[in-house]
């Protein structure tokens, strides 16, 4: 039934996509889907479980930083779809847009609060952070610039390291 959500929430988008058509997908009956998640919405919430699997960056190199981040999202992005359905259906509906602002809320948040110098700024870095690593999803996922699917994952770290070093360590303008 997840897999079903998932894959029709990503192909037509949240408000799109239909109780029945996801029941139809997954085999089931439509009542199914409302009897264990109450309500679309409630369907998607669970559809929607998205782990980062974020690193622990106390142990890097403090140089290193930025470049391990964007390693580690470009490697998260490139195996796991659900993320880019996740950033579709957020951009254009209220439900997925919070579903992500709590991802990164919950997951991104505290890695960011472990290494930057000022613990306070953790919320405006890690705000930073995901316009990068969102942007660049968005640009070579979903709208397929081919500028930034062109691009080897050594050349987008390159480019995209530096920056987000700034924003986790840096002080602030």
């Amino acid at each position: 039934m997840l897999a079903a959500a998932r894959d029709r929430f990503a192909a037509e988008g949240y408000e799109r996509a239909t109780i029945r058509s996801i029941a139809r997908e997954a085999g089931i009956d439509p009542s199914m889907v409302m009897r264990y998640y109450g309500n679309k919405a409630g369907l998607f919430a669970a559809a929607s479980e998205i782990e980062l699997h974020a690193p622990d960056l106390t142990h890097v190199p403090h140089d290193e930083l930025g470049a391990r981040l964007v390693r580690h999202f470009l490697e998260r992005w490139e195996s796991d779809e659900a993320l880019t359905a996740m950033l579709r259906v957020g951009a254009t509906n209220e439900a997925g847009a919070e579903r992500m602002r709590g991802v990164f809320a919950e997951q991104i948040g505290p890695v960011v609060s472990a290494v930057c110098p000022v613990p306070e700024e953790a919320a405006i870095r890690s705000a930073l952070l995901a316009s990068q690593m969102l942007g660049l999803a968005l640009c070579r996922y979903v709208l397929h610039l081919p500028p930034a699917v062109d691009l080897g994952d050594d050349e987008i770290v390159a480019w995209l390291a530096p920056t987000v070093q700034r924003y986790l360590t840096a002080e602030l303008p």
